[in-house]
């Protein structure tokens, strides 16, 4: 199992930075591929990053690439989201995921563990 704790939420003005933070307990999470997510209200849950085990191979979808940076530092079993150039549409609920294996994917239902999910706000 795979527990996984997200802070560094907040109320950020447009153009502001925020970093969350994804603390993780349990077996081989240091093995395991890293997702950020996010859900805003009365949307869907949709992938914003992901990182490899060895923090290598990143992935990010077009509507947050060059803005937000993933990374891990698998000695402290945390993976981290820099996001930049915050836009008031990037608030949502921001979760981050794990799954075993190598492969870096997209796809929420192929993540095994989640957060409880850490707020982010964006004022215009």
């Amino acid at each position: 199992q795979v527990q996984l704790e997200e802070s560094g939420g907040g109320l950020v003005q447009a153009g502001g930075s925020l970093r969350l933070s994804c603390a993780a307990s349990g077996r081989a999470y240091s093995n395991s591929i890293a997702g950020w997510f996010r859900q805003a209200p009365g949307k869907e849950r949709v992938f914003v990053a992901g990182i490899d085990w060895s923090g290598t191979n990143t992935y990010y979808p077009d509507s947050v690439k060059g803005r937000f940076t993933i990374s891990r530092d698998n000695a402290k079993n945390t993976v981290y989201l820099q996001m930049n150039s915050l836009k008031p549409e990037d608030t949502a609920i921001y979760y981050c995921a794990a799954r075993h294996g190598r492969l870096l994917t997209v796809e929420r239902i192929s993540y095994e563990y989640w957060g409880q999910g850490t707020q982010v706000t964006v004022s215009s």
